[in-house]
């Protein structure tokens, strides 16, 4: 009896890691395709049917998407700034909020709550226009800070929400501990606080900075100056091609470039990234 379940024990466990095994084969093959092309001599990139390893490894596809509109340099600089202007803003104002919410008593706190948290199921392209215009109002239209003032717009319900859960599960005797020792609100706030609910900051700024760094759309329509565009309108004009030409290893070089910021921050942070997800799923 003991060792049949053994048996099945280690049977199940063997199917688990080929189903494993499989997952991460299918999500690594985009990546490592697109990273091994990014080196490879054009022609060997641009070879149909495709080929396998490169003959050699070249770096010249890095060097060709500066020959797209304002260079490649400029591009990464303006993503770099909006998504970390956009992290900034929206890791300040959801810890805030969150705090205010977990916190304090004030009236119809439910129903502000709910209320943000229903914007998250507003469609992005439904409120493009309205906020083209208050950008062009604020004079704020084809400007880094006002490309990441949308992005805050639409990173705070989430940053909200899990900063409210992060808040949700320190101890009220903590709390009650630290202002009897004569802590203020703003020391409990920065000293006590923010140091136990940094998963959920962490969670928030991930979030954010990773749909700021991807974000296409807003960043076309409210942009109308080569050199104020982000590293995403790159790659679309790589993909369309010079004189109506896609080079494709160029366009390889580009998507490795765009994927490893993701890849490194979710690798160094992920631990944080889960108990941050995890927050308020169960109460202290």
């Amino acid at each position: 009896m003991g060792r049949s379940i053994s048996w099945r024990r280690l049977v199940s466990r063997l199917l688990l890691y080929l189903v494993f095994i499989s997952l991460a084969v299918i999500f690594l093959f985009p990546i490592s395709w697109s990273v091994i092309t990014s080196v490879k001599p054009p022609a060997e990139a641009a070879a149909i049917p495709p080929t396998g390893l490169p003959s050699r490894i070249t770096w010249d596809n890095y060097l060709k998407l500066n020959e797209f509109g304002a260079g490649a340099g400029r591009y990464l600089f303006n993503s770099i700034s909006v998504s970390v202007m956009t992290v900034v803003g929206t890791i300040i104002l959801s810890t805030l909020a969150g705090y205010g919410f977990s916190r304090f008593s004030f009236p119809a706190k439910g129903v502000l709550f709910l209320m943000i948290l229903a914007t998250l199921m507003i469609p992005f392209q439904s409120i493009l226009t309205p906020l083209f215009l208050i950008l062009t109002r604020l004079k704020l239209q084809n400007t880094l800070p006002g490309l990441a003032l949308v992005y805050i717009t639409f990173q705070l319900p989430f940053g909200v929400f899990v900063m409210r859960n992060s808040f949700d599960t320190v101890p009220r005797e903590l709390e009650e501990a630290a202002l009897l020792d004569g802590c203020s609100s703003v020391s409990l706030l920065y000293r006590v606080m923010l140091p136990i609910v940094l998963p959920g900051i962490i969670t928030a700024g991930i979030y954010a900075f990773l749909n700021a760094w991807n974000e296409f759309l807003a960043a076309l329509i409210f942009m109308n100056q080569q050199s104020m565009f982000t590293f995403p309108i790159l790659l679309n004009s790589v993909n369309t091609g010079l004189y109506g030409a896609v080079d494709w290893g160029a366009l390889q070089a580009g998507v490795t470039i765009s994927i490893l910021p993701s890849i490194l921050m979710f690798l160094m942070l992920q631990r944080y990234y889960i108990q941050g997800l995890t927050g308020g799923s169960v109460k202290a």
